[in-house]
C-alpha cells in the first residue's frame, strides 16, 4: 500500500517551524565553525587546512544514516518504505518517466551528481581553510559573504532573467552592510571592526593579499555552487523549485503528463514514503558527499606531505582535537541546513539570510568578548542594513508563493 506523506513532513511552508529553525541553527553554526577554524589554525598552531577540509567534510557521512534512524524512532515507517520512496523520488528527478518503464535506479546519472557536487563545493571550502589561515577573519568575512551577490547575479546571468530592482538592491545593500560591520571600526581601535575584534592581536596574517583572492573566488564559486545545486540537485516537490519555473532544467526531449505539484511523470509505485520526508533527500546527497571525500580525498594528504606543501601531523593535545571536532559538528550542521534552505528559499535568499551570522558575531562579542565599546555607529548600520535586506527578500518571498 501506498504510503503518502504528510505535507509538514515532506515539504514544509517557506515560514514553517522546521525552516525556521534549521536557518537559525545554520546562523550559531557558522559563527562557531569560524571562530573554531581561527583558533584551531592560529592560537592552537595546528595550520593543516587540507586535513582540516579533510576531516570536515567526510564527517558529512553521518547525516544520512542518523536522520533514517531519527524517522524510524519517532514514526511508523519502514526502512524498505524510506529507501524506496527515496529512490523512487531520485529517479524520477534524474531520469523522468524511468520508473513507469520499471526501469532500474539511475546509478550513473546519480553517482555523476554527486561527484560534480563534491568537486564543486570541495574547491570554495579548500580555498576557505586556506585563505583563513592567510588573511584576517574581517578580510576573509567579508570577501566570503559577497557569495550573495554573485548567486543573485548568477542566476539572472545564467537563466537571461529580468533584473529585479527589489532583489538587486537588498542584495547589495546586504554586502554593504557586511563591509560596514567588517570595517566599521572602533572607539578604542581605529580601522578595526568588530569581527577583527573578536580574533586576538598576536595573530598577524602572513599573507593578506593571497587570502583575500583566494576568498573572493571561494565566494564566487559557492554562490555558483548555490545556484546549480537548486537546478541540477534539488527535487521538483522542494518549493522553491515548484513554484519558480526558472529553475527549472531545459529537457533533454519532450516530456508530458508532467505533475505540477510534485514533479512526478510516472505512476508512484506501492509501499513507498512520498515524497520523501522533510530533509531526507538533501541529507542523502551530503552524506554521499562525505563519503566520497573519505574515500577519494585522502589522496592529496601523502603528496601534499612529502612535496613539503603540506607536512602531516596528526594533533597534539586533546584541546586541539576537541576544536576540530567542535569545527565538523558545526560544519555539518551548517552544510545540512543551507542544503535544505536552498530547496525551500532559493539560492538568493538563503544566501543573504547566512549574512545574519554577522549580525550574531557582532553580538557575540559583545556578550562574551570585549563588550560594549566594541559597538560603533558603523556596526550598527551595517547590522540594521543586512537585517532590513533581509527582510525585503523574505517578504517578496512569502508574497510570491501566496500569490
Amino acid at each position: 500500500m501506498l504510503t503518502r506523506n504528510s505535507d509538514s513532513q515532506a515539504t514544509p511552508r517557506v515560514g514553517g517551524k522546521a525552516v525556521i529553525a534549521l536557518f537559525v541553527l545554520s546562523l550559531f553554526s557558522f559563527v562557531a565553525e569560524s571562530q573554531l577554524t581561527q583558533h584551531v589554525q592560529t592560537k592552537l598552531g595546528f595550520r593543516q587546512p587540507y586535513f582540516l577540509f579533510y576531516l570536515v567534510h567526510s564527517f558529512f557521512a553521518i547525516i544520512f544514516p542518523l536522520h533514517l534512524l531519527y524517522l524510524l524512532a519517532t514514526t511508523d515507517y519502514t526502512t524498505v518504505s524510506l529507501v524506496k520512496g527515496l529512490g523512487f523520488a531520485i529517479a524520477n528527478h534524474l531520469d523522468p518517466g524511468s520508473s513507469s518503464k520499471n526501469s532500474n535506479f539511475p546509478y550513473y546519472k546519480f553517482i555523476r551528481l554527486v561527484l560534480a557536487m563534491t568537486v564543486a563545493i570541495t574547491f570554495p571550502a579548500l580555498l576557505w581553510f586556506a585563505a583563513i589561515s592567510l588573511a584576517s577573519m574581517s578580510d576573509v568575512t567579508a570577501i566570503w559573504n559577497t557569495n550573495a551577490f554573485f548567486a543573485y547575479i548568477i542566476s539572472v546571468k545564467l537563466f537571461k532573467l529580468h533584473w529585479q530592482p527589489r532583489r538587486l538592491v537588498a542584495v547589495s545593500l546586504a554586502t554593504l552592510g557586511v563591509v560596514f560591520v567588517v570595517y566599521g571600526g572602533s572607539k578604542s581601535t581605529p580601522g578595526r571592526g568588530v569581527i577583527s575584534n573578536t580574533v586576538k592581536p598576536t595573530f598577524k596574517p602572513s599573507a593578506p593579499l593571497l587570502g583575500c583572492l583566494l576568498t573572493l573566488i571561494a565566494s564566487f564559486e559557492y554562490g555558483l555552487y548555490q545556484v546549480l545545486y537548486k537546478i541540477y540537485a534539488a527535487l521538483p516537490s522542494d518549493p522553491e523549485v515548484a513554484s519558480e519555473r526558472r529553475y527549472e532544467q531545459i529537457p533533454e526531449e519532450e516530456e508530458s503528463n508532467i505533475n505540477s505539484q510534485t514533479g512526478l511523470t510516472s505512476k508512484i509505485p506501492e509501499d513507498v514514503v512520498y515524497p520523501p520526508p522533510f530533509g531526507f533527500h538533501p541529507g542523502l546527497l551530503a552524506s554521499m558527499l562525505g563519503f566520497f571525500t573519505l574515500v577519494l580525498l585522502w589522496i592529496p594528504i601523502p603528496i601534499l606531505h612529502y612535496t613539503g606543501i603540506e607536512v602531516f601531523r596528526l594533533p597534539q593535545n586533546g584541546a586541539t582535537v576537541l576544536a576540530i571536532i567542535g569545527i565538523a559538528v558545526s560544519a555539518t550542521a551548517v552544510f545540512m541546513s543551507t542544503q535544505v534552505l536552498l530547496g525551500v528559499w532559493g539560492p538568493v535568499i538563503t544566501s543573504v539570510g547566512n549574512l545574519l551570522s554577522i549580525v550574531l558575531m557582532v553580538i557575540s562579542d559583545i556578550v562574551f568578548g570585549a563588550g560594549p565599546e566594541v559597538l560603533t555607529v558603523w556596526s550598527l548600520t551595517g547590522s540594521g542594513i543586512i537585517v532590513l535586506a533581509f527582510a525585503v527578500l523574505a517578504s517578496d518571498m512569502f508574497k510570491g508563493r501566496s500569490s
